[in-house]
């Protein structure tokens, strides 16, 4: 098996899940404790992919900061892959998204894009539907996943997709 290793950036207003999702992902634990990140944080995942014979180890990157191409270049160079996160229960997040990824694309157009909206288990406060999700994911042309990190739905599966994409794949379908 080829071991490959990818540096993948997770962005997103504060306050969306940007966190929870990768401690979900990478340790499988979630809390509902808020801890409001400071700086960039990095976690480390592996995943295999027997179908091509690859284990990806998968540098994650929890970038915390201004929308702006000139804050996050630092971060974004390099980058194999870019996961930009919206939280159900707030509309202005999904909306920011189009500044979030604008920097992106400034900085690195050609890089795969998933577009997470997290904490659809809150169906009660929810306010963004997945037809919105879609709608904003077709405009940067990239797969969406509704997610809950506190329940772990669609959160591999996502992480997954992002694998495939920055391995040159297509994602799985779901």
């Amino acid at each position: 098996m080829k071991d490959i290793l990818k540096k993948v950036c997770i962005v997103g207003d504060p306050g969306v899940g940007k966190s929870c999702l990768i401690k979900r992902f990478a340790d499988d634990t979630f809390s509902d404790k808020y801890t409001h990140t400071t700086g960039t944080k990095m976690s480390k995942k592996e995943m295999e992919f027997p179908d091509i014979d690859v284990r990806l180890s998968m540098q994650l990157w929890d970038v915390v900061g201004p929308k702006s191409p000139s804050f996050l270049e630092g971060y974004i160079q390099g980058a194999a892959g870019v996961m930009a996160v919206c939280d159900v229960s707030r509309d202005e997040t999904l909306s920011n998204l189009d500044e979030w990824l604008a920097s992106v694309r400034h900085i690195a157009p050609d890089v795969p894009v998933v577009i997470l909206a997290n904490k659809s288990d809150m169906t009660d406060e929810a306010v963004v539907d997945s037809q919105s999700v879609a709608i904003a994911a077709r405009r940067f042309k990239a797969p969406y996943y509704m997610t809950s990190a506190r329940t772990g739905v669609n959160v591999a599966l996502s992480f997954g997709a992002i694998g495939r994409m920055v391995l040159g794949e297509a994602p799985l379908a779901v």
